[in-house]
């Protein structure tokens, strides 16, 4: 094989990293993370519903609101510890993770406003961008790095998991700042073809024999006067 691609956990990963170099592997996955940017429109209750399905897959996941709502913040904060005191047939499965996670990589940002919302957003580059906003379109060029941005409640994170598409191996740990989702220019390899005329050629090769010399690499120098040479 030439190339491994796809999603795993922390044992794929590192077997990757192995392999790395012997092949050409997609990226490194790091714990999943969503940052939810909502303005006091939202509904409390999505939010807090958002954030607990992101904290539910790792005790590493991250899960951030950021919003200039001290309204909203303090609403969500109260949802999400109701749904994780539930009992009975409303507990949560997996509340010990989403605890854990919560406790670790998740939180409640209070910005000024929202564009320092995205500033911060912008900084962190998460995997997953959820707009939770009354006019999410509006926003949508403030954005400057997230693997997928998620616009508005009714397109939230969870539905992008698993049947919005398009595809969900997205960069983790701040690796949106340069990477981007799996896409179909991952399976594409791109090969240089250089093909000069005598006459520009010899144009070229004086410039590289000069930066030969710089160099001190003589025998590139030489390999390039030669063809400066040569009629």
């Amino acid at each position: 094989m030439d190339k491994i691609f796809g999603p795993g956990n922390l044992f794929v990963t590192l077997a990757k990293r192995e392999v790395f170099g012997t092949v050409g592997i997609d990226g490194l996955a790091g714990p999943t993370e969503t940052v939810v940017i909502a303005d006091d429109t939202a509904r409390p209750d999505w939010v807090a519903l958002d954030l607990l399905a992101q904290a539910e897959h790792d005790v590493l996941a991250g899960a951030i609101l950021i919003t200039p709502s001290r309204r909203l913040a303090q609403a969500v904060q109260a949802e999400v510890a109701r749904r994780l005191d539930a009992v009975g047939e409303a507990a949560l499965s997996r509340e010990a993770i989403i605890g854990a996670s919560l406790a670790a990589g998740g939180g409640i940002v209070l910005t000024r406003n929202l564009e320092e919302a995205f500033d911060l957003a912008n900084a962190y580059a998460p995997e997953h961008l959820s707009l939770s906003l009354a006019d999410p379109w509006r926003w949508v060029d403030r954005v400057q790095a997230a693997g997928g941005v998620f616009l508005g409640e009714g397109s939230c994170e969870v539905l992008g998991d698993y049947a919005a598409g398009p595809s969900h191996v997205m960069p983790t740990g701040g690796t949106a700042r340069f990477a981007s989702p799996l896409n179909v220019w991952d399976f594409v390899r791109l090969i240089s073809l250089v093909g000069l005329d005598p006459a520009i050629s010899r144009e070229v090769a004086a410039v590289a024999a000069r930066l030969a010399r710089a160099e001190g690499l003589d025998a590139h120098a030489c390999a390039a006067e030669a063809r400066i040479e040569t009629p």
